[in-house]
């Protein structure tokens, strides 16, 4: 007996140590630490932040230095006005040492260096937008599947509603049937009621199953691995108003991310026109020569010493390459506007569009809500007068069908009215991990 209590406890302890509750704000958390979008957007950020500087846009001085060393043999025949200087070796042992330390800083260039370093700037700001986007966007979805998930629970709550009514049903007919006032067709038809509910109940599971590991997938979890458990209600927030929504779709990142990419063409416009333009740079530096013979006319010659100096170049001609990129970047900035005028108008008809849904849900919910009660005490009213022998078996059926309409009507038209609510917040940017 002993043994068998404990094979039980480590059983139960197995399978409560297998599931795990998770809530909405778990769900969200997981997400937006094991997304691999969101990394990938926060690497994006990090090599825009790196790339945002003034050595990276050119702005910075630029030191180099140089040396090399060069042995030779050689062989020298040199002839001079006085023979007696010509010279005449073979295998002779040459060297030429050359160091320097060159420095160059830009002075000039038609201010691209400026306008390098602002649209670096610019794309460290889109990146941030981009990841801001991608966290609304794993935060809307996750709370789609969630409360799809709680959804299709409260489908199997209905169904577990008729199904005890049909057991009910059932019971009573056959106890009618040991008194005989009942007969063979009614049990018949009240099993096949019973058994069409309760394979509904099985395919309810494994829509709820299909649910969830939608949903461990989506928080990138192994659904293998992993048997959880959602016990959660849907509450809507009916404090949504329209002017709201549309007075902060400015504020959407990936709306602030269009608008950036227009400035970010501007600047890039501003870089290759100063393509056009003289570049000035300064130089200075340090450099050593040394070269040694060990025949020939001259034996060592050495020069060291510092220089500076100024280089100045102006483009004069290329093809009129520099004007038609100019003219390229002008047509890219036209289109990356024409974008940004698109992206608010879709905002604002997919604002208005999901508003529309969402007040015609609450309006509705109210008058389901009423239905679903009265179904409910119909059913109840129903039940009892069958017991009574007041009511017929069709009469207890279509209780119950009208109860399963109202309850899946309700649920739908419920979790309808929460998703146009997490649309509605997901276009102001207000989604959070609460």
């Amino acid at each position: 007996m002993k043994k068998l209590l404990l094979f039980v406890f480590c059983a139960f302890a197995l399978v409560g140590f297998a599931q795990q509750k998770i809530t909405l704000t778990d769900a969200i958390n997981i997400a937006l630490k094991n997304s691999y979008d969101i990394q990938l957007a926060q690497n994006n950020i990090e090599i825009s932040s790196i790339a945002n500087s003034y050595g990276y846009a050119g702005g910075l001085p630029v030191v180099s230095g140089t040396a090399s060393d060069n042995e030779q043999v050689t062989s020298i025949n040199q002839k001079f006005p006085d023979p007696s200087r010509d010279t005449k070796r073979d295998n002779v042992a040459t060297n030429n040492l050359a160091v320097g330390v060159t420095g160059s800083i830009l002075l000039y260039n038609g201010m691209r260096v400026q306008a390098t370093k602002k649209r670096l700037g610019e794309l460290q700001q889109q990146n941030q937008q981009v990841l801001a986007t991608q966290i609304q966007n794993t935060i809307a979805s996750v709370m789609s599947k969630y409360y799809d998930i709680v959804r299709q629970q409260y489908y199997l709550k209905a169904l577990n509603r008729t199904i005890e009514v049909s057991k009910q049903k059932l019971d009573i007919l056959e106890v009618r049937k040991q008194v005989g006032v009942a007969n063979n067709a009614d049990i018949f038809q009240a099993q096949l009621d019973l058994n069409g509910n309760l394979q509904l109940k099985e395919s309810q599971f494994l829509l709820i199953d299909l649910a969830k590991t939608d949903l461990l997938n989506l928080i990138f979890l192994k659904p293998a691995d992993q048997k959880i458990i959602i016990e959660d209600t849907i509450i809507i927030d009916r404090s949504i108003n329209l002017d709201s929504v549309r007075s902060r779709l400015s504020n959407n990142p990936q709306v602030i991310a269009a608008q950036q990419q227009v400035h970010i063409n501007e600047l890039v416009e501003k870089e290759v026109a100063a393509a056009r333009y003289p570049t000035l740079r300064a130089s200075t530096g340090f450099n050593l020569s040394s070269a040694q013979s060990g025949a020939g006319f001259i034996l060592l010659n050495q020069s060291y010493g510092p220089f500076v100096g100024v280089n100045l170049s102006v483009p004069i001609y290329n093809g009129s390459i520099s004007k038609k990129q100019q003219q390229i970047a002008g047509i890219n900035t036209r289109s990356s506007k024409t974008i940004y005028d698109n992206l608010l108008l879709d905002y604002e008809t997919g604002a208005v569009r999901t508003y529309q849904a969402y007040t015609n849900s609450l309006t509705q919910l109210k008058m389901e809500s009423d239905n679903f009660n009265l179904s409910q005490q119909l059913l109840d009213l129903i039940t009892k007068k069958f017991e009574l022998g007041q009511a017929t078996i069709i009469d207890v059926k279509q209780a119950q069908q009208s109860f399963e309409n109202a309850s899946y009507r309700l649920i739908n038209l419920t979790y309808t009215a929460k998703i146009a609510e997490v649309e509605l917040k997901r276009l102001e940017s207000v989604l959070s991990t609460k």
